[in-house]
C-alpha cells in the first residue's frame, strides 16, 4: 500500500511549541483530519484537503483517515498537545485493531508533541520534579467511580496529579467532586495550579492550596495540577511564586 497516516501532536497552541518534526510532516500531507479547531489552526498548503469533525467523533474520524490512507492518500491526523496523551493516536490504533486486515499493512507513524502538562509545568516552575501521573476527568469512556478510585490511589501514593478535561458545559460538576475527594487523601496545604491556555494570548495561571481550590476557576482549556507533600511554592517579590516538587522523598 502506498497510503500513509501521520498522527501529529500540535502542541498546546503556541506556534513556538510546535516541533520541527511536526512542521516538516504537515507540509507533506494530502489531507488533514481532526477536531475542527485543531484542523483550522494548522498552516498547510492550499492543496491540502481539511476534514473537520466534532470532538466526540474520534473513532469515526480515525476510520475515515484509514480509509483515505488505504486509497493512497497521506493523511495527517492532528491532536492538540501530544497525540498519544488522551489524543487521536489511541483512536487510530483502536480502529486498526477492530478494522479490516488491510489496515494493519498501512504505514502509520506518530509524531510527538508538547503535551499540556509539560507546557503548564514549564510555565509554573518544576511541579513534576518528582513522580507524577495524569488523569482525565472525562467519564465519557470510563465510569466515574473508577476515576475517583484512581484519584484516591494517586493521592495516597503521593503523586503530583495532573487533571486533563477538568470541566465543561456538558460536565460541570466532576472537578468539584474530584477536588473534594482528593482532599481526603492529600495534604490540604498542597499547592494547586489552574493553568489555562498556556502559551496562547489568553493564558492565565491561578495558584492556591488544595483546601482553597475552586472548581469554578477551570474550563476545558485548563490543566489542573495538584501537588503532594513534596511540593512547594517559592514566594517571589512582585512575581508569581514558583511551584516545584522536590526530587527527594523521605522514607515512609
Amino acid at each position: 500500500m502506498t497510503g500513509r497516516i501521520s498522527i501529529i501532536g500540535l502542541g498546546p497552541g503556541n506556534i513556538l511549541q510546535l516541533t520541527p518534526q511536526a512542521t516538516q510532516v504537515l507540509v507533506q500531507v494530502t489531507d488533514l483530519v481532526g477536531y475542527g479547531p485543531y484542523v483550522q489552526r494548522v498552516e498547510a498548503p492550499a492543496s491540502v484537503i481539511r476534514h473537520s469533525s466534532d470532538n466526540r467523533e474520534e473513532l469515526a474520524r480515525a476510520r475515515h483517515a484509514l480509509e483515505m490512507a488505504q486509497a493512497g492518500r497521506h493523511v495527517g491526523v492532528v491532536s492538540g498537545g501530544d497525540a498519544g496523551v488522551f489524543g487521536m493516536a489511541s483512536a487510530v490504533f483502536e480502529a486498526v485493531q477492530s478494522g479490516p486486515p488491510e489496515w494493519r499493512r498501512l504505514d502509520i507513524e506518530v509524531i510527538p508533541g508538547v503535551s499540556a502538562v509539560l507546557a503548564a509545568a514549564a510555565r509554573l516552575g518544576a511541579p513534576l520534579g518528582g513522580d507524577f501521573c495524569v488523569i482525565s476527568l472525562s467519564d465519557n469512556l470510563k465510569p466515574w467511580p473508577l476515576v475517583l478510585r484512581r484519584l484516591q490511589l494517586a493521592a495516597q501514593a503521593e503523586f503530583v496529579i495532573a487533571l486533563y478535561n477538568p470541566r465543561s458545559k456538558a460536565r460541570p460538576w466532576q472537578l468539584a467532586e474530584a477536588l473534594k475527594h482528593v482532599q481526603q487523601y492529600a495534604p490540604l496545604k498542597a499547592p494547586v495550579a489552574f493553568a489555562r491556555a498556556i502559551g496562547r494570548p489568553d493564558e492565565a495561571v491561578r495558584l492556591s492550596t488544595l483546601a482553597e481550590a475552586n472548581a469554578e476557576w477551570a474550563d476545558m482549556s485548563t490543566l489542573v495540577l495538584i501537588g503532594c507533600a513534596a511540593s512547594h511554592l517559592i514566594e517571589r517579590p512582585n512575581a508569581q511564586p514558583w511551584f516545584y516538587t522536590s526530587r527527594k522523598v523521605e522514607a515512609v
